[in-house]
């Protein structure tokens, strides 16, 4: 390849570093991957039961006035709270015949004497019409069982095998939050195990692929191993201090393994190719460090950064997200930029031992010939006709995008389980079969000095005039349509009493209608002459709407300010890290609206296995966007840095954008590709939102690597050309100083030698990179 002359003054090369530190981890490489492998064991042992400790719970605002209300409730008058719900059905006749009545209430009696288990309401106590069904063949016993999720999870394991079954005339079926969320727990375990059991092996076998060595393709394996283990290890000793999502592990898999296949990519490529150049194996890790290892470390930067976002929110739904995602991606760095090089230098050539191209037909590898040309001819085109490229690609990500803006937010619930699981059967049933929508009761709370009966009574006939009300029940009387009164009994009045009460108010529309939305605003604006505090399942949703909208500008403008710091330090330029916030913000188009079409609206639903419920729960869009934003710049910056280093070793433009498609297309669509399957390996989960934020992050990698990296970022960078690297004189004198760069500290060569990668038999050709 000749020379190509530059025209321009070649920048200050810095080490940064980045020689020091590949001689550091070459110089006893056994030692080093003693000490790895022993920190991974006695991670292994750590982690090994993170998950018995986690939650499922944390969609809830800490502050807010559900959260409030429901603490105190619980407490309280845990009654008003149940957790527990026993379907008892009737084997013969109805539920109020004699037999049924008696063994019914030795059924009631029973769990009331359970230990942790109070509040128990039984149908039978008083013929409460709204624990009847229509059809009059179950009825409902209501319990709260007392303490945490561990110390509920505990007691209900206990007494499922005593309750669920035949008892006498009566059957009785387990529901209720406590059930669902112990079925969503051992589901999700046993889903990420399943999960891992198809990533890993089809993992290697494309890894295998992509690299055409067997031990090659190990090594990111092993990177991602370490990650998962090490995470796990870090969840569990966070668990001590406050609560962790049990959903948070399925991240920890994903990112585990995605993230180790991009680094570690990114580095044997490069190793392979400083060997092919005539280096011995640790001069090869020296240099690999020292360039591609920089670019590795700032890429996992960016990737924190986007999902430290998260703690910007205050449910530890979301947090535990950003605990897990950002010791992925630390771990994962950590161990591409030491244990990796180790390896490599202990394996030296070996690396490419067990070629499985020997095994490819001649034809195939003589096409292979000219790594990296079919990217190339794609650049050129696309550049060729920008506009049309530009104009065309941004219209098919907006379109797709376009079913979001019918979104409706909602909270999870039961039909995030499969069909058949008991807890979910047992909700649709009460859902279907019981009058009003007994899930969706709301519980006022209510405190202070001019707390009674009276009071309550009032403010109960009030509530029960409000639209949507089928019955309102308190210590002042019941209520219905506000037509029917009775006084209260000793027992009613005796709630009311030491200035706390509560009264239930039963909607007719479900949790997340905007009926119950508009009812709890009704609720909250009565004047009354106590303290109301609203609780229940619209209640929290209304509050957790609210509190996600009120962070949620924060948690934006902290992921693009430090994307833009980030990405200027990199390239020095004021405009292209302005361009890759934006384009990457179009990457995530298709993603969002695909999640209102297949999840909220139900299409596919028969195909993927899931139940619809006509809207999406409020945290998940906000925990999709931050790792696929971040997942999204990791690739951009790999592309990135490529651009920008011809740039400034040629000062031209539209070679530099092809070169850094050449060098890239490949390997980011590989990597792309790969992350994509074990995104789609989580999203086999029964768990809708699991599934959701598999299938979701998948697409968007995928699109992001073949439609944005391919066919947008070339065309808008060429209607941009020079222009991209603006950037005042101050601010370009301190890139100088304090930017990164992959540049190598000697003088960069105007040879850029070709190599076959063998990572092209999976995805096009393109060559190895040399910086």
């Amino acid at each position: 390849m000749a020379e190509r002359p530059t025209g321009r003054t070649q920048p200050r090369a810095r080490d940064g570093g980045g020689g020091y530190w590949g001689r550091a981890v070459t110089a006893r490489p056994r030692l080093l991957l003693l000490l790895v492998l022993a920190l991974t064991a006695a991670a292994a042992v750590l982690g090994g039961g993170a998950a018995d400790r986690m939650s499922s719970g944390g969609s809830q605002i800490p502050g807010a006035e559900s959260t409030y209300a429901t603490r105190v409730l619980e407490e309280q008058r845990p009654a008003s709270q149940p957790n527990l719900l026993l379907m008892v059905s009737a084997r013969e006749g109805d539920v109020d015949g004699p037999q049924v009545t008696a063994d019914a209430k030795e059924l009631s009696a029973r769990l009331g004497a359970e230990k942790s288990v109070g509040g128990v309401v039984s149908y039978w106590d008083d013929r409460e019409r709204g624990l009847r069904a229509k059809d009059g063949g179950e009825a409902l016993i209501t319990a709260r069982i007392a303490g945490d999720e561990d110390a509920v999870d505990a007691v209900l394991e206990h007494i499922l095998p005593s309750y669920e079954g035949r008892h006498g005339a009566v059957e009785a079926r387990v529901g209720g939050p406590a059930a669902v969320r112990h079925a969503s727990q051992e589901v999700i375990e046993e889903d990420l195990i399943r999960a891992e059991m198809i990533a890993l092996p089809v993992t290697l076998v494309l890894l295998v692929l992509v690299f055409g060595s067997v031990v090659a393709a190990l090594l990111p394996l092993l990177v991602g191993i370490m990650a998962i283990l090490g995470t796990n290890a870090v969840l569990r000793v966070l668990t001590e201090f406050t609560e962790v999502s049990v959903y948070a592990q399925n991240l920890t898999t994903a990112l585990g393994l995605g993230l180790a296949i991009d680094y570690a990519l990114f580095i044997v490529r490069r190793h392979r190719e400083e060997v092919a150049t005539g280096a011995d194996p640790r001069t090869a890790v020296v240099t690999t460090l020292r360039t591609a290892g920089r670019t590795v470390l700032f890429s996992a930067l960016t990737v924190a950064v986007s999902l430290a976002s998260m703690f910007a929110f205050e449910q530890y739904f979301l947090r535990s997200f950003a605990y897990a995602g950002i010791a992925v991606v630390l771990i994962a760095a950590a161990a591409s930029l030491i244990a990796l090089p180790a390896l490599l230098v202990l394996l030296g050539r070996r690396v490419d031992a067990l070629d499985a191209r020997k095994l490819l037909p001649r034809r195939v590898k003589e096409r292979r010939r000219e790594p990296g040309a079919g990217w190339a001819a794609l650049a050129r085109l696309v550049m060729r006709r920008a506009p049309v490229f530009a104009i065309g690609t941004v219209a098919v990500l907006v379109a797709l995008g376009l079913p979001f803006k019918d979104v409706q937010f909602g909270t999870a619930d039961d039909r995030q389980l499969p069909a058949s699981t008991t807890a979910h059967v047992v909700q649709q049933e009460i859902r279907e079969e019981f009058p009003g929508s007994p899930g969706s009761a709301l519980a006022v709370l209510a405190e202070g000095d001019r707390v009674s009966a009276g009071t309550l009574a009032d403010f109960s006939r009030t509530v029960s005039r409000l639209p949507d009300v089928v019955r309102v029940s308190g210590p002042g009387g019941l209520y219905v349509d506000g037509a029917r009164v009775r006084a209260a009994t000793p027992a009613e009045a005796a709630q009311a009493s030491g200035g706390t009460g509560y009264v239930t108010v039963l909607p007719k529309s479900e949790a997340t209608s905007a009926s119950s939305l508009d009812l709890v605003t009704d609720i909250r604006s009565i004047p009354v002459p106590f303290k109301a505090s609203v609780t229940g399942a619209a209640a929290v949703l209304a509050d957790t709407q609210h509190g996600t909208a009120e962070r949620l500008p924060w948690a934006l403008g902290a992921i693009a300010l430090t994307t833009l710091l980030l990405i200027f330090l990199l390239t020095g330029s004021l405009v292209l890290p302005l361009l890759a916030v934006l384009l990457n913000a179009l990457s995530l188009t298709a993603m969002f609206g695909a999640v209102v079409w297949v999840f909220q609206e139900g299409h596919l639903s028969g195909l993927l296995g899931f139940t619809p419920t006509g809207d999406i729960e409020t945290a998940l869009p906000v925990l999709m966007f931050c790792v696929a934003f971040g997942l999204s710049m990791d690739y951009g910056v790999f592309l990135v840095s490529r651009i920008q280093e011809e740039y400034e070793r040629s000062g031209d433009h539209r070679a530099a954008v092809e070169f850094g498609i050449r060098r890239t297309g490949g390997l980011i669509t590989a990597a792309a590709v790969i992350l994509g399957f074990v995104m789609v390996a989580i999203g086999t989960s029964r768990v809708t939102n699991i599934k959701m934020l598999g299938l979701g992050v998948g697409l968007a990698v995928l699109m992001d690597a073949m439609v944005v990296r391919s066919l947008l970022v070339p065309a808008v960078l060429r209607l941009t050309g020079r222009a991209t690297w603006w950037a005042p004189g101050v601010l370009r004198r301190l890139h100088r100083r304090i930017g990164i760069s992959e540049s190598e500290p000697a003088a960069v060569s105007a040879v850029v030698p070709e190599e076959r990668g063998a990572e092209e038999s999976l995805i096009g050709s393109h060559s190895a990179e040399r910086a």
